[in-house]
């Protein structure tokens, strides 16, 4: 299994407008306790070009400015998919956040199988 493959597949499904967290990828690439390894990832572009802007930490708080150019980019980039952050830099996960379905969550684990990842 290439966990950074699975990760960068999972980012790519996050829709537009909307934000996931660390563990809701981890789990939805099979590794449920892995959230701090997908930190590294996208910290690391291990996962190649994905819309890493839109994963949050499990409050919803904006924890990668690290990894962009300009520490305001995050935020930036989410606003302008209509996605608000409030003044300390957190996501209402409620309202924002990507509720995937099982559907996707079985169509995500069949191409992991597809690509023998």
């Amino acid at each position: 299994m290439d966990f950074y493959k699975r990760v960068g597949i999972v980012c790519n499904a996050i829709p537009e407008g909307r934000a996931a967290s660390y563990g809701q990828i981890a789990l939805l690439c099979g590794k449920p306790r892995n959230a701090r390894q997908v930190g590294y990832c996208l910290n690391r572009g291990r996962a190649g070009k994905v819309p890493a802007h839109r994963v949050v930490n499990s409050q919803g708080y904006l924890t990668g400015a690290g990894s962009f150019e300009h520490p305001d980019m995050q935020r930036m980039l989410l606003e302008a998919e209509g996605v608000q952050v409030s003044p300390d830099m957190r996501v209402d996960m409620g309202q924002f956040g990507w509720k995937n379905t099982l559907e996707e969550a079985l169509a995500l684990r069949a191409r992991f199988e597809r690509e023998g990842i």
